[in-house]
């Protein structure tokens, strides 16, 4: 097979299944290097992040609602190392009844939380029809 032949990608890339072995190694230690910090990091990376969260709710065991989330986010800790973490963020979001079997319009939510040692708490705000429907909660988490 000649090392040029492959097959041209419609977005424009051109796969080409005879690799340099020169080429996989350079690629290979690049994305070694690229990973390394993540290794002398702690467990927690701070930055942007987008969460796709899918819920229901089931009361007596029988499926009722649900909604789907799409936000994009970004997370941190103030101070040092040990110091309170904090995220926020906000996207999309749509709703699915049971009862009239459709999907609701899509609205937005948004989320601002915190943590310090073992406590945390979180505020958050949904959009609806004609006004926002807000939700708290805090927290203790134990850990072993």
């Amino acid at each position: 097979m000649d090392p040029m032949s492959g097959i041209y990608h419609p977005q424009g890339i051109f796969l080409c299944p005879m690799r340099d072995t020169k080429t996989k190694m350079i690629k290979t230690t690049i994305a070694a290097l690229a990973a390394t910090p993540l290794l002398f990091s702690g467990a927690a990376f701070a930055g942007p992040y987008v969460n796709i969260e899918a819920s229901g709710s089931y009361p007596d065991g029988a499926y009722t609602s649900g909604s789907i989330e799409t936000v994009v986010g970004y997370e941190g800790t103030a101070g040092a190392e040990g110091g309170i973490g904090y995220y926020v963020s906000g996207g999309p979001v749509v709703t699915h009844t049971e009862s009239t079997d459709e999907f609701g319009d899509v609205e937005f939510i948004g989320y601002v939380g915190g943590s310090y040692d073992k406590f945390y708490g979180e505020l958050s705000a949904v959009t609806n029809v004609d006004d926002v429907d807000w939700g708290a909660k805090a927290g203790v988490k134990f850990t072993f």
